[in-house]
């Protein structure tokens, strides 16, 4: 298992362990309104708001696209007509002379 999993598998039994010990009922004061609610229900509303914000929060963003309005091809693109490099292979052509491949041979 990743370690990530274990975090996330960890998390999830401490949440459920806390909320499993406040099933107690609490007033909860909203704006002018008073309400009774269960803890366990109030904590579990707030986790889940709070997991849904971080997803929110944390979600990559998008690259915006740069629309090129020029039609030039910059000039390392281009072949050149004389193949003094191989740019795919980066070898550079046998030049040799005779001379220098009798010596080697």
């Amino acid at each position: 298992m990743s370690f990530k999993t274990i975090i996330i598998i960890v998390l999830s039994v401490l949440i459920t362990v806390i909320f499993m010990q406040n099933t107690d009922q609490v007033m909860f004061t909203i704006l002018w309104k008073e309400i009774y609610v269960s803890k366990l229900l109030m904590m579990l509303i707030v986790t889940v708001f709070g997991f849904i914000i971080g997803v929110i929060v944390a979600r990559p963003k998008k690259k915006k696209e740069i629309i090129s309005t020029s039609k030039e091809v910059p000039s390392e693109v281009h072949q050149n007509s004389n193949e003094d490099t191989d740019y795919i292979s980066m070898k550079k052509p046998n030049t040799l002379s005779n001379e220098d491949k009798d010596y080697i041979n």
